[in-house]
């Protein structure tokens, strides 16, 4: 985890699908290229009477499913905290919650991402103005990343066969 500042902002994200705030079950695949999210989409089902329990897994086939796409993704963390924990996080007092996704403005880890470069004699700070840090906030888990950019889009099916299928084709 970092720490913060007093120059780091949030600002929630209001174009992104909403998770599932059941069981979103995010799933992430990277390499040093490439970082794709996939997570269930808080999709009611028609009918449900509001007592039935259904349970997901990664598996789980003909679920709506966010793909997100970073662009040029620097940097990503994913685990703790859930949503019962998650005034811990650094950035709740700046208002992050969970069930949302959030830009971090002025990021105090993008700047350490900086500063941790400025050691490389072809160091150029003004190329980490470019790069943005989101936050995924989920039920169990929160992922963020570091990375120019992103887009999404929405699919059916399980959140591996989107993340496999997402692979990036030469």
């Amino acid at each position: 985890m970092y720490t913060i500042d007093a120059r780091d902002t949030v600002s929630e994200r209001k174009d992104v699908p909403q998770s599932s705030v059941g069981a979103p079950c995010p799933f992430v695949l990277s390499s040093e290229q490439f970082v794709h999210l996939a997570y269930y989409v808080e999709d009611p089902t028609e009918g449900w009477d509001d007592k039935t329990v259904r349970v997901v897994d990664e598996h789980s086939e003909g679920e709506s499913c966010a793909l997100v796409r970073f662009t040029r993704a620097v940097a990503h963390i994913f685990g703790p905290p859930n949503d019962e924990a998650f005034s811990g996080h650094p950035l709740a007092t700046r208002g992050l919650k969970p069930y949302a996704v959030f830009e971090v403005g002025s990021s105090s880890w993008v700047r350490t991402l900086e500063r941790m470069n400025s050691v490389h004699r072809h160091h150029k700070p003004d190329r980490f103005a470019r790069f943005k840090h989101y936050v995924f906030a989920f039920h169990d888990s929160v992922f963020e990343c570091v990375a120019e950019g992103f887009e999404v889009s929405v699919h059916r099916g399980s959140v591996s066969t989107v993340l496999r299928n997402s692979w990036p084709k030469e």
